[in-house]
């Protein structure tokens, strides 16, 4: 976002042959587009103005600490001899101290910097390596004249990543882990649960090999959804502790030995931390821990450690590789209801489902739309992203934005509820002046439906002012050929609007008209956990 301590710094942005600058309508926004293009890309970056513009978007870059997404804060400041006097200016808060703001970034932080002539060469390096390396974001206040002041000429690249495996370390940990699958092996299979950290650690190649080394019968949490293949056949879904289905639950807690990989156990992914795994069984990977029942080894890189465990695998007979899962779903819902019928959640997200194809971008923003495709079954090559963690809502629109720069060329499709899309609406009128392609669905249901499930299904604070969403597409995207809006009350009026939905750098938004309480199975189970939790004083 420009404001008058960064606009000199723009003008070097804006001329730059290899940086494109990509304006949002408000901070919060390029926060969270920020965010989404460093979950396609592996990093992303924003700049702000001082103080009105940094905090604005300090929600945005909260976010991006409590879910794992690298980004770079660049923070305009006002000129070092402004600062160096004292001065009150503007977007202060008149008291002539100018770190007041770079002090609230340090819990959302991994590194800080206040850049000077002398140090903003290391300090950029510094900052950058460590949010590289830590999957965290990094914060930039960069003084309006610094950033016109000349600096050494460096061409050197990063630091290479620093070595997180010890030797003997590995060595220790596979010895046990053998031993463990060894047993699983006379007793029962072997399965896998995938979670965030994997793809955040850059080990969902190594996953992806692990789970082909011995069909190993798999899962992943909600927020690693996406992770693996979910058109494989050994893929049997969401594990969501009591929230799961049957199958998956026998799967991931039934079974011989289970290898945890990446797996972070919230309330919202967790079924309100009803799983039941037995740690003596397991063989948990975080990104630099490994762990064979309660014996924990470090420092041990998840990647090196699944390579570890792949080789171990590959040496077992196709019995203790695991067994068949005990159901199939099948790739693509079938297409049952009379056309005429009024739309539902079930046949909203199983028509999104079927609409979806392989190397989509798809970002579902929290509550229906996120808990609604949870359970769905997506093509080979989908990006799912979403924000269970941090959960705030609104984050989606945005965030399909920075996700569909990150990686042009694929589809953007983004599933929003009414609700939630009020708060970061503006953004539509940045994807259609980019030319995204990408389709909307933006889910009708009269309000917050999430939050009614959860406590006071009828009450006014989970109200929202009724808007006209095509008449309000025409406002923000006017005169724009390739932005269509549809409205779909039915199963049939749904499926004519899909249908129209691809082609080129067409922007399509759906208006999909759903009963204000029609819940989905698995947000209906996670909301009365949640409501139960926030009764308890325990």
């Amino acid at each position: 976002m420009p404001g008058d301590y960064t606009l000199r710094l723009l003008d070097h942005v804006i001329a730059h042959e290899r940086v494109a600058w990509v304006g949002t309508t408000n901070e919060l926004n390029a926060g969270y587009a920020a965010d989404g293009y460093g979950r396609a890309r592996g990093i992303g970056a924003l700049m702000t103005t001082f103080g009105v513009g940094e905090l604005s978007a300090i929600n945005a870059i909260t976010g991006s600490y409590a879910e794992h997404v690298p980004v770079i804060h660049i923070v305009g400041s006002p000129a070092s001899g402004m600062q160096a006097a004292q001065r009150v200016v503007h977007h202060s808060l008149g008291d002539g101290v100018f770190t007041h703001f770079l002090g609230m970034h340090a819990p959302i932080t991994c590194a800080r910097a206040a850049l000077t002539p002398a140090n903003a060469v290391a300090e950029i390096d510094r900052v950058l390596t460590a949010a590289r390396d830590e999957h965290l974001p990094g914060y930039l206040l960069l003084p309006a004249d610094v950033g016109e002041s000349p600096v050494p000429d460096t061409r050197e690249p990063l630091h290479d990543a620093r070595p997180l495996t010890d030797p003997e370390t590995l060595e220790a940990f596979t010895q046990a882990a053998a031993r463990l699958l060894a047993e699983a092996g006379d007793t029962g299979q072997i399965s896998v649960l995938g979670g965030l950290m994997a793809h955040r650690s850059g080990a969902a190649p190594a996953l992806r090999r692990l789970l082909a080394a011995g069909q190993l019968t798999h899962a992943t949490s909600l927020w690693g959804k996406s992770l693996v293949d979910e058109s494989n056949d050994r893929y049997v879904g969401i594990y969501a502790g009591a929230a799961s289905e049957p199958a998956v639950r026998a799967a991931i807690e039934d079974c011989g030995a289970l290898i945890i990989a990446g797996v972070q156990f919230t309330d919202l992914n967790s079924g309100f931390f009803s799983h039941k795994i037995e740690r003596r069984r397991t063989i948990e990977l975080a990104p630099t821990i490994a762990s064979v029942g309660a014996a924990q080894f470090e420092p041990v890189s998840m990647a090196d450690a699944m390579e570890r465990l792949t080789e171990i695998v590959s040496g077992l007979t196709p019995p203790a590789a695991g067994s068949a899962p005990a159901t199939a779903k099948p790739q693509t819902p079938p297409a049952l209801v009379a056309a005429g019928e009024p739309l539902s959640q079930t046949e909203l997200w199983d028509a999104v489902t079927r609409f979806l194809a392989p190397g989509d971008i798809v970002v579902a923003d929290q509550g229906t739309s996120f808990y609604g495709m949870g359970r769905q079954r997506l093509p080979e090559g989908v990006l799912f992203l979403g924000q269970p963690l941090w959960a705030s809502i609104g984050y989606s629109v945005p965030a399909l934005l920075g996700a569909c720069m990150a990686q042009p060329g694929r589809h953007g499709v983004l599933l929003v509820g009414d609700g939630a899309a009020q708060m970061t609406v503006q953004e539509l009128s940045t994807l259609a002046r980019e030319r995204i392609s990408a389709t909307v669905i933006l889910v009708d249901n009269d309000g917050y439906t999430v939050e009614r499930a959860i406590h006071g299904p009828q009450e006014r604070y989970n109200d929202i002012a009724r808007w006209d969403w095509g008449a309000l597409m025409t406002a923000l995207a006017p005169g724009n050929r390739d932005v269509i809006t549809r409205r779909a009350g039915t199963v049939g009026e749904l499926a004519e609007a899909l249908a129209v939905a691809r082609g080129g750098d067409r922007l399509t938004l759906i208006e999909a008209v759903v009963p204000r309480m029609d819940v989905p199975p698995l947000l209906s189970q996670i909301a009365h956990e949640a409501g139960r939790a926030n009764r308890s004083s325990g």
